[in-house]
């Protein structure tokens, strides 16, 4: 085929793809997106934990015990998508591209921004207290990289661009 395009072995979509993709995409962002996300939850007057949102109760559970389970869920959908579809999409650039991004931003939330977190979460800190209002804005810096990094994903898995 002209143009690096991938020939799937068959032309017709088998019926729970759009199940399979709709999960997979769920469960890479229920992965990410409490490190993304609960930085902007952090307060000086109490602490996180005390929060009385079920998004924050939420989130904070699915940040301390469902990681396992979420990642294990996200092997499983991403082996069936790469079945379902071909094994040729293994090359595709902009798969290889997004999945490098999508290890770097699980990086990022593991290695950096879980650690500050669990340290700034459970903190009643003052109003005054200029160290850990420094620590929780540079972990919402944090959280607008990985932002922007699953963005990018997102425009690379919908848009497909020709990479090289």
């Amino acid at each position: 085929m002209a143009g690096g395009a991938v020939s799937l072995q068959s032309t017709t979509m088998p019926w729970f793809l759009p199940i399979l993709l709709v999960a997979h995409v769920t469960l890479a962002l229920t992965l990410v997106l409490p490190s993304i996300l609960l930085p902007f939850a952090l307060r000086a007057r109490r602490a996180t934990v005390e929060s009385a949102s079920g998004v924050v109760q939420t989130l904070l559970w699915a940040q301390s015990n469902g990681s396992v389970a979420i990642g294990v869920g996200l092997a499983v959908t991403g082996a069936g998508l790469i079945l379902s579809l071909g094994t040729g999409l293994l090359g595709q650039a902009w798969l290889l591209l997004a999945l490098a991004i999508y290890v770097a931003t699980l990086g990022i939330a593991l290695f950096v921004q879980r650690p500050n977190l669990r340290a700034l979460v459970g903190i009643r800190a003052a109003t005054d207290d200029t160290a850990w209002r420094l620590r929780a804005q540079r972990q919402r810096y944090v959280s607008y990289l990985m932002a922007g990094l699953v963005g990018t994903i997102g425009y690379l898995m919908s848009s497909k661009p020709v990479l090289w």
